[in-house]
């Protein structure tokens, strides 16, 4: 593709950073990325492009059988949750998908009447049982919410599956004196967990360098999802009112609204010529992926991101609705956390499960050498805070 037509096509070129397969470099021009083609874009026989099935492959160690047959298990499972939760009613424990049995697994208090565990496994789903339920476990997350977390505190979300919340506290640090008092008040919210990660997580902006896809003032970071009028990103990535230029230094568009800390969403409009469409592309290494939703994925289930920096790399949803402490003091609520790797300039970048929208990069530890966690801002949230709608094939 020309260089001149990539300038008309905008956003489907700057959309490469929401897919979901793996690519390297990104090119310091868009002058060589294809269209997608028909034999590999999505279809009803076909759930899931050649990259994305190679990612997969890659990053989870499956063949491509087994990759096909893990997202039909996860999209059947995503499908299904919602009716298995309003059956477990105020038993329900919580839910995620089970790579193992390649079902999806609900939790239910152990005091649930009979009739409620068979109208949960009457929707098709297993059932195990635990001590507290999903209510209980989100009131204490929201008390710890409430306390001030000291930079030695990473992060802290409900564990669906352990049945507990869980403090993660920077390597080294559990002994200082105000990462202790910030535990004692957890523990006394409720049921807590303590657990140690590497390091303190960080957002993922960048400076400047040539070649990617945007750039607001001196930050680099990176285009999340096609919406209706513009696209949406992190809110660390610029200011409402920000001006923001493409690869080729045209202008683009401008931040129409933006939240962090708390929060770190944000949109863009677009205009100048640049217009949006409902693919992330591959950039000439892989095929391009339609989104085609924002059905949430569960907690278990396999999920992919791409970015400015690292681009296509997958991994696992490990935790929502997770509060993260970031290194420089800013805590960001009801972030989704993933075993994905990111680097700087990954920023903003989407992620994305089978051919559903999952949300924006936010931040995370680690880098994509030695891996690492990130989490993201779930788009559902963004879409429902502006008005915005989702860019959908």
């Amino acid at each position: 593709m020309r260089r001149s037509r990539l300038r008309h096509l905008g956003l489907a070129g700057l959309l490469v950073l929401g897919s979901l397969s793996a690519v390297g470099t990104l090119p310091a021009s868009a002058a060589d990325a294809p269209a997608a083609s028909p034999s590999t874009s999505p279809s009803a026989e076909q759930p899931a492009s050649t990259g994305l099935l190679d990612a997969m492959r890659r990053d989870f160690g499956l063949t491509r059988a087994e990759a096909e047959d893990r997202l039909a298990a996860e999209r059947e499972a995503t499908d299904l949750e919602p009716a298995a939760r309003r059956a477990a009613g105020e038993a329900y424990g919580g839910s995620w998908f089970d790579a193992r049995t390649g079902r999806l697994a609900v939790a239910v208090t152990s005091d649930a009447a009979p009739s409620t565990v068979r109208a949960v496994r009457a929707t098709g789903a297993e059932v195990r049982t635990v001590r507290h339920s999903a209510r209980r476990l989100d009131a204490a997350k929201a008390r710890v919410d409430r306390l001030d977390a000291p930079a030695g505190v990473a992060s802290w979300h409900v564990d669906q599956r352990a049945n507990t919340v869980v403090v993660d506290v920077v390597a080294g640090q559990r002994a200082d004196n105000d990462v202790r008092g910030f535990l004692e008040g957890a523990r006394r919210a409720g049921p807590v967990t303590v657990r140690t990660v590497p390091s303190a997580p960080q957002t993922f902006a960048a400076g400047t360098v040539g070649g990617d896809p945007y750039y607001t003032g001196n930050v680099r970071c990176s285009i999340g999802f096609s919406v209706h009028g513009g696209f949406v990103t992190a809110g660390h990535c610029g200011r409402a009112g920000a001006g923001v230029s493409g690869w080729d230094g045209s202008y683009i568009g401008t931040f129409q609204g933006s939240s962090f800390p708390d929060n770190d969403y944000a949109w863009v409009s677009v205009g100048s010529g640049w217009w949006t469409v409902p693919v992330v592309l591959g950039w000439g290494t892989v095929s391009d992926q339609l989104v085609r939703g924002s059905n949430v994925a569960p907690v278990g289930a396999s999920i992919c991101r791409s970015g400015s920096t690292t681009h296509w790399h997958c991994g696992t949803v490990l935790a929502h609705n997770e509060t993260v402490n970031y290194s420089d003091g800013a805590v960001v609520h009801q972030l989704t956390k993933t075993s994905v790797c990111a680097e700087g300039g990954d920023s903003g970048g989407s992620f994305i499960s089978g051919d559903q929208a999952q949300g924006v990069t936010s931040g995370g530890w680690g880098n994509c050498s030695g891996g690492g966690e990130t989490w993201f801002q779930p788009v559902n949230e963004i879409l429902n805070r502006y008005g915005l709608t989702l860019h959908t094939a």
